[in-house]
């Protein structure tokens, strides 16, 4: 089948769901795939959150806690595949929620993804912003961070608004970019390491208080150390919601997505595993090296590298995180606009316009660049990441939940990509896991975090009972009678 006939055949699909085309349709399976890996980005994630693992519990916060959090995040990678091709439509975990459990849980699933991925938009890009001056030994005060962070934000919008071609090409060289950097990183750090110390990514040490340049107040629990340091994988495998934002624009959405989703937190996890190993393993030396607490990573790296090869490495890590935030922007772009083309935002008519010269929803590109300058000109950044991850994982735990609780009772009528069997116990495993992960999440010293999300929820409860329950529709009747036809036939 050409590309001409598969994208008529998922326009034809989204009709039958009450969607007509509107986005241009041209990412192939690939892009699908690298604007998933580009959000991961280990380059990213991996290294602005180093010392959230190492310095709290050493090496072991890699060889350990990274691969474990890695295969948790592949289960809900795959449940989220299951939904993905059943229902492949902008608004993805929305849509899910809302199919599978109804309107209301569509609705709270909407807002928590949404703000969770512009929390994610803040913190990559002030992370991004702190990198570059950290590497070029410069303090910013928080007015010159505000004016960077702005600059790149805008410039990712920008990108966004020329039209899926510019953004596709952007992130296609993303998702090689990230794998050659990161390789070549590997590579250098293992060919000019002293030598190696495998001992050392099994190795636990206290690295709380003023020995881990005081990420964490000091605390003589290796056990609490270690759980906490599962944040840093946390972290930085998260955002692979994306292959489903872009579904519309996708051809073969029903079977590329799924397989997009999950390939991308296969290649982020072995890829991110590979590469922070190296760090460790190159180190000068662990305790020097956790004593400069978020600056960890690039100490790390310029005691192990001859120069200029350091300042080379961080400027291809630059880029990667930049590309990061642009492939970001378009998530959260198309969460936006597939909310609010169901009605469920405020001027909701306004962000669901899409661009006819570039075919993107321009207006929803901007209120997301827009809205994270203004959360990071007024919330600390600490309570911002911290809440970020969190949120996103309420958003992805709401719809697994319901897809194991309405599995072969209500929904019967699965997409092409099926889990069969393994479906029912790893969307367990999967919701188990999210919540053990929200509850780490909300730990001091990111306590902040609890508030934030808390406050939201009880907003949200206060919302849809007061007035919202009366007044949002959802999806149209076509997508919600997708599950009522698997309820009569179960039947």
């Amino acid at each position: 089948m050409s590309e001409v006939e598969s994208a008529s055949d998922d326009a034809a699909q989204l009709k039958s769901m009450g969607y007509e085309q509107e986005l241009r349709r041209r990412m192939s399976a690939f892009s699908n795939f690298a604007i998933s890996m580009s959000i991961i980005c280990i380059l990213a994630g991996g290294v602005t959150s180093f010392a959230e693992g190492f310095c709290r519990i050493g090496g072991a916060a890699i060889g350990v806690g990274w691969p474990i959090v890695c295969l948790f995040s592949l289960t809900v990678a795959l449940t989220m595949g299951q939904v993905a091709s059943a229902f492949p439509t902008a608004g993805g975990l929305y849509h899910w929620a809302a199919i599978l459990g109804g309107r209301g849980w569509g609705w709270i699933t909407a807002w928590f993804n949404l703000v969770g991925l512009i929390a994610v938009l803040a913190a990559i890009n002030v992370g991004t912003v702190e990198f570059v001056a950290g590497f070029h030994g410069v303090q910013l005060t928080f007015e010159q961070r505000l004016i960077a962070f702005a600059v790149v934000t805008f410039s990712q919008a920008f990108l966004n608004q020329r039209g899926i071609r510019t953004t596709t090409i952007l992130t296609d060289f993303s998702g090689y970019w990230i794998l050659i950097v990161s390789t070549l990183l590997t590579l250098l750090l293992i060919v000019f390491a002293n030598d190696f110390q495998f001992s050392r990514l099994i190795t636990f040490t206290n690295y709380s208080g003023e020995a881990g340049g005081n990420i964490l107040p000091r605390t003589e629990s290796i056990a609490w150390l270690f759980v906490l340091a599962l944040l840093l994988p946390a972290y930085t495998i998260t955002g692979f919601d994306a292959s489903a934002h872009v579904a519309e624009e996708t051809v073969g959405a029903a079977v590329h997505v799924p397989r997009a989703i999950v390939r991308a937190v296969l290649f982020s996890g072995l890829f991110g595993w590979v590469m922070l190993c190296a760090v460790v393993l190159a180190m000068p030396n662990m305790d020097s090296a956790a004593a400069q607490g978020s600056n960890a990573f690039v100490w790390s790296v310029r005691g192990a590298l001859p120069t200029p090869l350091p300042s080379i490495m961080f400027y291809a890590i630059a880029v990667a995180q930049y590309l990061c935030g642009l492939a970001t922007v378009t998530s959260a772009s198309r969460m936006t606009y597939a909310f609010a083309r169901d009605g469920g935002l405020p001027l909701s008519s306004l962000w669901k316009r899409v661009s006819p010269s570039h075919q993107v929803p321009s207006f929803a590109i901007w209120l997301i660049a827009f809205v994270s300058v203004a959360l990071v000109a007024f919330a600390p950044y600490s309570a911002v990441a911290a809440a970020a991850a969190v949120l996103l994982y309420i958003s992805y735990v709401l719809p697994t939940a319901l897809g194991a609780w309405t599995y072969g009772r209500s929904w019967t009528q699965m997409g092409p990509w099926n889990l069969g069997f393994w479906y029912r116990p790893l969307s367990v495993i999967a919701v188990v896991g999210s919540v053990g992960l929200m509850i780490i999440g909300v730990q001091p010293p990111n306590d902040k975090a609890l508030y934030i999300v808390g406050g939201m929820s009880a907003l949200l409860f206060v919302a849809w009972w007061s007035c919202v329950r009366r007044q949002f529709k959802g999806p149209p009747s076509e997508l919600l009678a997708k599950i009522s036809a698997s309820r009569t036939k179960s039947e």
